[in-house]
């Protein structure tokens, strides 16, 4: 399968259920058997805690294939969150970092990075978050080093405005640097409010995207973001699993 399709789903569409069982399950309702979970169901500084949501994860049929956002401030404890990845057998981490820490923050994650094996993808948050900016994120993956690239969150990214955030010229620029993708698209408004819609049936060009990750050989982590209906997410998450399989069966 093509990696950019091998595709599972952000624990945050599910964050109105706090039970990692009752998570799990859904995310098999959907289709799907991997997930990254982020901090509305897990506590990284308690690896005792961690290991029971990786066992409901486990049961059920479900791989962690990362963890996060989290924000990284060059602190100690930050240590732990690497421990819970690989406890896990996760190989990436979505991360933001900060505009007052970053210049500590970056080489020691960097180094956890290396310590662990283990890449971290920075997460474009749009025009209003540190690292949200193509100039801010290729300064901060110079100083990073090969194990620290971006996680692509393509209804951000174009968020960022119709010149600069193009997803797809995102993948042609940033190549093997593009370490996780999050599918999310977003309509827009003439007053620049968004709303999630189905993957695909927005303004993202979902072929194109997809067609651009497999021209650069990415083998990292995606999974789809949803964050509309959190009380009932499973419909809509379910249509967007559809349109992705569709390509795949292109």
């Amino acid at each position: 399968m093509s990696k950019p399709l091998d595709f599972g789903v952000q624990s945050y569409c599910f964050r109105n259920s706090k039970d990692n069982a009752d998570v799990a399950g859904m995310v098999r309702e959907i289709g799907l058997d991997k997930i990254e979970v982020c901090g509305a169901h897990a506590n990284f500084n308690d690896l005792a805690g961690w290991k029971d949501v990786v066992k409901a994860y486990n049961d059920a049929g479900v791989s962690i294939v990362s963890i996060g956002v989290q924000t990284f401030n060059g602190l100690d404890e930050e240590r732990e969150w690497f421990e819970c990845a690989s406890a896990a057998g996760a190989k990436h981490i979505s991360a933001h970092f900060r505009v007052d820490t970053f210049t500590q923050a970056v080489p020691r994650t960097a180094k956890l990075c290396k310590d662990f094996d283990i890449k971290l993808g920075i997460h474009c948050h749009g025009g209003y978050v540190f690292g949200g900016s193509k100039d801010v994120l290729k300064h901060l993956l110079d100083l990073g080093g090969e194990m620290i690239g971006i996680n692509l969150d393509t209804a951000w990214c174009m968020q960022t405005g119709k010149t600069q955030g193009d997803p797809v010229q995102w993948v042609e620029e940033f190549g093997t640097r593009v370490h996780g993708v999050h599918y999310k698209d977003f309509v827009f408004g003439e007053d620049a409010s968004y709303r999630d819609v189905i993957v695909g049936t927005g303004n993202l060009n979902l072929p194109a995207f997809v067609a651009a990750l497999e021209k650069v050989g990415f083998d990292g982590m995606a999974v789809i973001e949803y964050e509309g209906e959190p009380d009932n997410p499973l419909p809509a998450l379910k249509e967007c699993v559809n349109k992705m399989r569709e390509l795949a069966g292109r």
